[in-house]
């Protein structure tokens, strides 16, 4: 035996001769319903194999010295701009001053529609001694030490009329921008805690009556990556006859996204509680949004990642193989089927 033919006697595929192949209307059906199976089956297999998955690993955060960016959206439509303040605290004590801080504050109608646009170009500095909001330390304790009852001039009793005027015209205000602050936990709040003790309680009559309701459109500590959510997006705290303080307590988880191009895009990813105090008569606080926030110790890296070639291929032999063998007896089944009817009424 010569050694052509000992390579044909190891062929698992023999080919009939044509004569001696059938060909049935039932197998060209089973042959196409095959075919688009296949087809479809190829398609799926290859969309799971382009996308990609995701991969998340944790270690501990070794950063230094970096800034903590704090985007801000945020609508009260109770509150004109006038009156209110932006400020940031860290554990420091000190207010973070002129640290790449952008706020915008927008005038919104009764409607909510933009009337005008403020900007804040820097945060006072202040001392956190003398500013203790978070200690419950009412804000007029300060102004009482500087201000002794002085007669307002009229630039002070015009701001005064302008802000009542807009309260009865029902004004709010967008308040928005980027706050970077200090790598360390600390807190900001939204309030009016800027006004002098004696101009907020003329414009107020009280710190009942500041109705700080708000909409937090947004509120993210860096850029978004595929699949983030934040869970203060799009809240809504509107408060009806009432005050008091909000108080959201965050912890910041440092993130890294690495897409599969190998592009890292560092940036934060946080999960929230939050605590509601009603203000009552007896209360020498006033009324603010604060933001608590701490850092986690503990950084995630996601990882984009993509199917191995290999796996791609083993997975469309063993879907296309499979098809291949349950439409080939299919075929076999339904040509016995159509014989022995057939058979069965020739005889008769």
């Amino acid at each position: 035996m010569g050694m052509k033919q000992v390579i044909k006697s190891l062929d698992a595929f023999p080919r009939a001769e044509d004569h001696l192949l059938q060909k049935t209307q039932s197998g060209a059906l089973v042959s196409v319903v095959g075919l688009i199976i296949m087809a479809t089956l190829f398609v799926h297999e290859l969309g799971y194999y382009l996308t990609t998955y995701t991969v998340h690993q944790m270690s501990v955060d070794l950063k230094r010295g970096e800034t903590l960016p704090i985007h801000i959206n945020m609508t009260f439509p109770s509150l004109p701009c006038d009156v209110l303040s932006v400020d940031a605290i860290d554990m420091s004590g000190k207010h973070e001053v002129d640290l790449d801080t952008n706020i915008w504050k927008l005038r919104l109608n009764r409607d909510g529609h933009i009337i005008g646009t403020e900007y804040i170009s820097d945060l006072v500095e202040k001392e956190h001694t003398h500013h203790k909001h978070d200690d419950h330390k009412d804000h007029d304790e300060h102004s009482e030490q500087k201000i002794h009852l002085q007669n307002l001039d009229e630039s002070t009793e015009n701001i005064i009329k302008k802000v009542k005027e807009a309260i009865k015209n029902g004004e709010g205000c967008r308040v928005y921008g980027v706050l970077d602050v200090q790598r360390v936990a600390g807190n900001f709040h939204i309030s009016v805690h800027g006004l002098n003790i004696y101009v907020a309680q003329m414009i107020f009559d009280g710190a009942k009556n500041v109705n700080v309701s708000h909409v937090i459109h947004d509120l993210s500590f860096g850029p978004k990556y595929p699949g983030l959510h934040n869970p203060l997006d799009d809240t809504n705290r509107i408060l009806h006859d009432t005050s008091g303080t909000f108080k959201y307590y965050i912890k910041v988880v440092p993130t890294e996204y690495r897409y599969i191009s190998k592009e890292v895009l560092p940036t934060n990813q946080f999960s929230v509680s939050e605590y509601y105090s009603p203000i009552n008569q007896y209360d020498r606080t006033w009324p603010a949004v604060y933001f608590l926030y701490d850092l986690s110790p503990i950084t995630v890296t996601i990882k984009e990642e993509r199917r191995s070639f290999l796996h791609f291929i083993t997975r469309l032999c063993a879907v296309l193989g499979g098809t291949f063998a349950v439409t080939g007896m299919l075929d076999r089944w339904m040509y016995r089927l159509i014989e022995a009817l057939t058979k069965s009424k020739s005889k008769r």
